[in-house]
């Protein structure tokens, strides 16, 4: 009983390990290829070694390349941040026709603006 625990466990680990080596192949494959400051016979040379000499390869790219490796993939997150955030001030119409007029009827409202410039500031919005 407890050898098949024992053996349980060692293949779990070995499972563990198998699937943590593809996750950092990938993971070193991806980053190769968004490398633009790398030329392509350096890349052709890494994606050999990390095909034949497996484990090596792996640990030597993360030890040599692991800095860099990191500051790409957070500028990768920040742009794709900034992105994101540059999308939602778009959809979320800040600024939008609605807001225009409402500011302006405000403005009406006060006197700071005459009815002809807040016709002109409607039909603006508007277009």
């Amino acid at each position: 009983m407890a050898s098949d625990f024992g053996t349980f466990i060692i293949q779990m680990l070995w499972i563990f390990l198998i699937i943590m080596y593809f996750i950092l192949f990938f993971m070193i494959l991806m980053d190769l290829f968004s490398d633009h400051s790398m030329g392509g016979f350096a890349k052709a040379i890494w994606i050999i070694a990390l095909i034949f000499f497996t484990y090596i390869a792996v640990l030597v790219y993360i030890i040599a390349r692991g800095k860099g490796m990191a500051e790409r993939r957070n500028a990768q997150y920040k742009a794709a941040q900034e992105a994101q955030n540059a999308y939602i001030k778009q959809v979320a119409g800040t600024g939008g026709a609605a807001d225009q007029i409402a500011q302006a009827k405000a403005l009406l409202d006060a006197g700071t603006i005459s009815q002809a410039e807040f016709d002109q500031i409607k039909t603006k919005a508007l277009a």
